[in-house]
């Protein structure tokens, strides 16, 4: 991914990063997990990986993503766009794995929606729900 999220996760968050995310129904669009340094984001329903993102620590305490590849097969993946890519990358970290409100991202989430589909009519929630999914609270 030539953009990458530029937050810095703390090392708690590191440490439930590494823990991952399972979806527990059928609103849930997202299952996470890590091997080493690395947080895979796979689509619930398919299976299917999207997103690879390489984290490392930062001289000053907490993790940085640093590299990160994302699916571009039209047939497993239909975005194309690099900024929508990296918000989703750090919504999905955000909201899903780590469960927080994230306001400001979705916000943006629906923001480019908006802009850049012919989904300008669509209500916020509804555009959140359809990328994003729920999350179980654990």
């Amino acid at each position: 991914m030539p953009q990458l999220p530029q937050r810095i996760w703390s090392d708690e968050d590191w440490e439930r990063i590494q823990r991952g995310y399972s979806s527990r129904d059928m609103d849930e669009k997202w299952n996470v997990f890590t091997e080493g340094e690395v947080a895979f984001l796979h689509r619930s329903w398919t299976g299917r990986g999207i997103f690879a993102a390489t984290f490392a620590p930062v001289d000053h305490g907490g993790w940085q993503i640093t590299r990160a590849m994302v699916e571009r097969d039209p047939k497993r993946y239909r975005s194309t766009d690099d900024d929508y890519d990296c918000l989703m990358l750090e919504l999905v970290i955000s909201a899903i794995v780590l469960g927080e409100p994230a306001t400001d991202l979705r916000a943006r989430l629906v923001e480019l929606t908006h802009q850049r589909s012919r989904s300008a009519d669509a209500s916020a929630a509804l555009v959140q729900h359809s990328a994003l999914g729920l999350r179980s609270d654990s």
